[in-house]
């Protein structure tokens, strides 16, 4: 079955055994991203519609974000765009986004994935952490340890929202985050790889 087959959390909850419940796992601070990626996000507010398409969305919000606070640990990690992950007939496709440790093979090599950010389709979170929650139980089949936490991110370019999956227990965050808050957003996502 296809990740993006799973369209609700308590689809994967019930096949997977999974108790879902939310808090506030993310402590968050205010960050000042760097001057040349403000000025490049300005840049595409004023001059184009970032709304219009799955594809503005993840080209001019979602990457340039996740691409942004990544370089602060491209040494340990690494981030993949649409990489497949094949667990079992039950758990496969392709993750918008994932990081994963860093391979001693080089970068062409998968190695523990341990945050997985979707897109929601049409702005759909219920169907976009279905999908996630699939993702992140095939990440903790793959990584062989279910008691290391996996991430997860859902977000339509504008909210961000983010999980965890520890065994059998799935934590939704209960605060989420809004790209016109950017220092809290930047300040959120920071955080949140600091927990890999």
């Amino acid at each position: 079955m296809a990740f993006s087959d799973y369209k609700h959390i308590s689809q994967v909850q019930q096949q997977f055994q999974i108790i879902a419940q939310e808090e506030c796992f993310l402590v968050a601070q205010e960050m000042e991203p760097p001057a040349q990626f403000l000025a490049e996000f300005r840049f595409n507010q004023q001059h184009f519609d970032m709304y219009a398409s799955e594809g503005a969305r993840s080209e001019l919000i979602i990457l340039p974000f996740l691409r942004e606070v990544y370089k602060s640990y491209a040494s340990q990690y690494e981030l993949w765009i649409q990489k497949s992950l094949n667990c079992n007939e039950n758990l496969r496709g392709t993750p918008d986004y994932l990081l994963a440790t860093r391979s001693e093979l080089g970068k062409r090599v998968l190695a523990m994935p341990l945050l997985i950010a979707v897109e929601a389709k049409q702005n759909n979170f219920e169907e976009g952490w279905g999908q996630c929650l699939a993702e992140l139980v095939a990440a903790q089949i793959l990584n062989g340890d279910p008691q290391r936490p996996v991430y997860g991110i859902v977000t339509d370019g504008k909210r961000w929202e983010f999980g965890k999956l520890v065994n059998k227990l799935f934590v939704e965050n209960s605060e989420s985050y809004n790209v016109d808050h950017v220092t809290y957003l930047f300040g959120a996502l920071y955080t949140l790889f600091g927990l890999l």
